[in-house]
Order: structure tokens, then C-alpha cells, then sequence
């Protein structure tokens, strides 16, 4: 695979009514690594994570993709590029194998039994009904639904939220795959174990602003408290 999926912000705001969720963000989430955007809650980390397929848009600003604005991208081509895992699990089918055939119909049963095995579940879980999974395991179906689509980046908000240490450690691993692939990874989260295990590059957001940016050894808020 191609090393892709850099993207840039130049003087990002995001504001909804009165509100400034984004406040005049430049960064750069260099392709090919894992940047890691951390903060206190509510500081903007999953509107900015939501900018970048289009999910959210800025009020100023701009986004690029490779140096591509991402305005001048067709919507759904960058969906299928740029792949967002919400903090929230949604199925959309009623059996796990249909789910991960939203995006590529043509997905054979080999491929969607080794998808399932790259987040940690059985080959056999393809015939389970999607209504009677945990919040667990739907979140690793749909990290498994968003693989499907071979992206070249993934965005993943809080993936480990709804997931035990081993499940967490699956998710480490699937982003490393698929850094180690050519791809490029974008990670919200709250555990700052994930964080410092998996990422190359950190953001901090604090009220909507850049408050530090560099590698993991540079960054204080990363330090065990």
C-alpha cells in the first residue's frame, strides 16, 4: 500500500450556535503514523476526529487530504477512504456476515471469517444475530466493517471504551496492522496506556484549542499522574 492519508488543518474553527467547539487549530497528522488526540472531555477531540471524512465541516478554516482540500473530494469516495469507528457501536443488518457486507457486498465468507479473526472474534461469530451482541463485541464488529472497506486511514473515537484489557489489546494491534500496511491511523482516546502504546504523534486539544502537539515523549499530559 501506498504510504497516505496525511491531512493538515490550517485555522480550523468549529462553532454550533454560541458555542466554540474548535478554536483556530493548525496541525498536521503526518501520514503513515498514529496520531493520538487527547484532551479533557468536551475539549473538541471527536468533532476535529469527525472533520476529517466529513461528518462534521468547519466553520473556517481549512482541511486537506495530501494536500487536497477536503471540499474539493467527493463526499463518499472519502468515506470509503477515510473510515470512521464511532465511540458508540451502530449495526445496520441483522447478522453479523450481512454488516460487514454494507460497504463491500462482494466480501467473501474467507475474508469476512479473517476480518473477524484481525478484531479478536471467532470465524463462526458471522452467523450471530447483531441484536444479541454486547457493547463489546458489537464495537469489534464494526471495527471489523470499517477493515472491509480497506481504507487507507482509520479514525477510531474512544475504541476501547466498551472493551476488557485483552479486547483493548486486539484493537493495539489492529491499528499497528494496519500502520505497519501502509495506512494511516487517527485515535481518540481516553487511555493513555492505548495512547502512549500505539501512537507516533499527539495532539492535545484543551476548550478547543492546540494546546501541545509532537511525539509521544513529548508530550506532559501523556506523563502517569
Amino acid at each position: 500500500m501506498r504510504v497516505a492519508g496525511g491531512f493538515d488543518l490550517e485555522r480550523v474553527t468549529v462553532t454550533r450556535g454560541t458555542a466554540q467547539i474548535l478554536d483556530t487549530v493548525t496541525a498536521v497528522l503526518p501520514a503513515g503514523r498514529c496520531t493520538a488526540v487527547v484532551g479533557p472531555s468536551g475539549s473538541g477531540k471527536s468533532t476535529l476526529l469527525r472533520l476529517l471524512n466529513r461528518l462534521a465541516e468547519p466553520t473556517t478554516g481549512r482541511v486537506r487530504l495530501d494536500g487536497t482540500p477536503l471540499a474539493d473530494l467527493d463526499v463518499l469516495a472519502l468515506r470509503r477512504r477515510v473510515v470512521l469507528v464511532a465511540q458508540q457501536p451502530v449495526l445496520l443488518t441483522d447478522q453479523v456476515a450481512t454488516d460487514l457486507r454494507v460497504g463491500r457486498p462482494g466480501l467473501t465468507d474467507d475474508r469476512a471469517r479473517a476480518l473477524l479473526g484481525r478484531v479478536g472474534l471467532p470465524g463462526t461469530f458471522g452467523e450471530r444475530r447483531t441484536d444479541g451482541l454486547s457493547g463489546g463485541e458489537a464495537q469489534r464488529v464494526c471495527l471489523a466493517r470499517a477493515l472491509a472497506l480497506d481504507p487507507e486511514v482509520l479514525l477510531l473515537d474512544e475504541p476501547t471504551s466498551a472493551l476488557d484489557g485483552v479486547s483493548a489489546a486486539v484493537v493495539a494491534d489492529l491499528a499497528r496492522g494496519h500502520l505497519t500496511a501502509g495506512g494511516t491511523v487517527v485515535l481518540v482516546s481516553h487511555d493513555l496506556h492505548v495512547v502512549r502504546d500505539v501512537a507516533d504523534h499527539v495532539l492535545v486539544l484543551d476548550g478547543g484549542r492546540l494546546a501541545a502537539a509532537g511525539s509521544v515523549s513529548e508530550i506532559d499530559y501523556l506523563e502517569p499522574r
